[in-house]
């Protein structure tokens, strides 16, 4: 993974010698949720073990699914609180790679945003599979495990910050922007206009002031330039989280490529 998207130092992330990534997974959610795991989703992350002579290779979301027994991608099922759960404790764990810890909280933007960015493509009509109360519950737990991921910052890599930032923005507070935009700034230094990673630290940028005409404005010049746009009616701030996700998804597609022999 570039883990030097701020052009600091590379963070070296692959595991080279240790237990298989979905076994590391398991390990990771019984250490951090074993007394407030269901007693099914203790036994799936303890019992279960890779067979010898195999990687093990999986992501966050297929190992939460593995133990929640239901799918963790947007839209959030009824057991998403738990899902989400799992997700947040391999985001906030060393033992995890960064590639891997990338994903997990781009899982956790992709469930916090559902319910706006599906708007946003189906409007003026109702999303489809739209499940106000499930996903409403989603927000609600993905919100009480943001301040874990935040206070992270200082020790995680540039990679994984992109995507907390992101995340950030969903649920905006008076101490947590102010801090926000201060520290994308050096993104900002390295990062010029017109690259992904510097577009889009300077929307979240845009976000973080609330400033509705600003994004609004932002939105619609990027969309018209060069992402796929919404429909003008849609409200400001869905429009803007689609477009944020589809930007989150660009920057991570570089990021989270795997270097050559990892």
């Amino acid at each position: 993974m570039d883990t030097h998207a701020a052009r600091e130092q590379p963070q070296h992330d692959a595991i080279v010698c240790g237990p298989p990534i979905r076994q590391l997974f398991r390990d990771v959610i019984a250490d951090r949720l074993r007394d407030r795991m269901p007693l099914k989703q203790r036994c799936c992350s303890t019992q279960r073990r890779i067979p010898p002579g195999t990687t093990g290779a999986s992501s966050p979301s297929s190992t939460t699914r593995s133990c929640t027994r239901t799918p963790v991608s947007p839209p959030p099922p009824k057991a998403s609180a738990e899902g989400l759960a799992l997700l947040a404790a391999l985001a906030v764990d060393d033992r995890i790679p960064a590639r891997h810890r990338f994903q997990a909280v781009d899982l956790l933007f992709r469930a916090a945003t559902v319910a706006e960015r599906h708007l946003a493509e189906t409007w003026p009509a109702t999303p489809q599979h739209a499940d106000p109360d499930s996903e409403a519950r989603g927000c609600k737990a993905i919100r009480l495990h943001t301040p874990d991921l935040l206070a992270r910052w200082p020790v995680e890599c540039p990679a994984v910050r992109l995507a907390v930032a992101g995340l950030a923005v969903v649920f905006p507070t008076d101490r947590t922007l102010p801090a926000l935009t201060a520290r994308l700034h050096s993104f900002m230094n390295q990062h010029p206009q017109g690259t992904d990673i510097g577009d889009y630290v300077r929307f979240v940028l845009v976000l973080t002031a609330q400033d509705d005409s600003q994004t609004l404005a932002v939105t619609e010049k990027l969309t018209n330039s060069y992402w796929t746009g919404t429909a003008r009616g849609v409200p400001t701030r869905a429009r803007a989280l689609h477009l944020l996700g589809q930007m989150l998804t660009k920057v991570g597609a570089g990021l989270t490529r795997p270097r050559a022999g990892q």
